[in-house]
């Protein structure tokens, strides 16, 4: 699954059950800021996994920077879809962004919304075309930009956000699981689990079925979720 449709998938997934699972998870009611924050954020966090793939698309989304962490990532988790892509990274990417929004503060939920953002500018190709180093300092400025703002909405230790980084983490691990390769969720245990949907990354089924329909579920679940309860209260 490409990119864009893994970045779409996390926003849907976050949008669509922001009204009911927080309330289950987190024991709180989310506000429509929240929502919107975490939706944004959440569809960076479905390309946490593939930081794996130093030769992908998304090593690129902070130039030189992202190309030697995706490096450094594919050698410490074996490669491509193997440990980022299982219920252990799910756990991990939760745990550790919980533990540094409370150990650490506002620096670190900062850095990880500046790092969650330029994921989700560079997937959903929120940029200037290409992949030179015009793209990556636009990635760079648009997230920083965007970082600014949401700092400006976002609560001071917000309790949403490693749930937006753990569902995120989980939504790309679905994607994968509709593709020929699956994923390993139960890594270090090696077989992979899949329910063919996408036959090959980019064809018809994924960007003119699956992208749209997710694009206008989440578009409407954000609906749902945010001025319907604004109207409510």
């Amino acid at each position: 699954m490409m990119g864009h449709s893994h970045a779409v998938s996390g926003a849907m997934l976050y949008a669509g059950t922001a009204s009911f699972l927080p309330q289950l998870v987190l024991h709180t009611q989310l506000k429509p800021a929240d929502i919107l924050l975490g939706t944004a954020l959440c569809a960076g966090a479905a390309l946490l996994p593939d930081l794996d793939h130093h030769d992908g698309t998304i090593a690129n989304f902070l130039g030189p920077v992202s190309k030697m962490l995706c490096r450094f990532v594919a050698w410490i988790s074996g490669g491509h879809r193997h440990a980022t892509h299982s219920l252990l990274f799910v756990a991990l990417m939760g745990g550790g962004t919980w533990a540094g929004v409370t150990y650490l503060g506002r620096p670190f939920t900062l850095g990880m919304t500046f790092f969650l953002l330029a994921l989700a500018v560079k997937a959903l190709r929120i940029h200037v075309p290409g992949e030179g180093h015009t793209t990556w300092l636009s990635v760079l400025g648009l997230s920083v930009l965007g970082t600014f703002v949401l700092d400006r909405w976002m609560p001071n230790a917000p309790g949403w956000l490693p749930y937006a980084v753990a569902l995120g983490t989980l939504a790309h691990l679905l994607g994968d699981s509709l593709t020929k390769m699956g994923a390993p969720w139960l890594w270090p245990h090696k077989q992979r689990y899949e329910i063919v949907l996408i036959k090959r990354s980019g064809n018809d089924m994924e960007t003119k079925v699956l992208v749209p329909l997710m694009t206008v579920a989440t578009v409407a679940f954000l609906a749902f979720s945010t001025v319907g309860t604004a109207f409510v209260s």
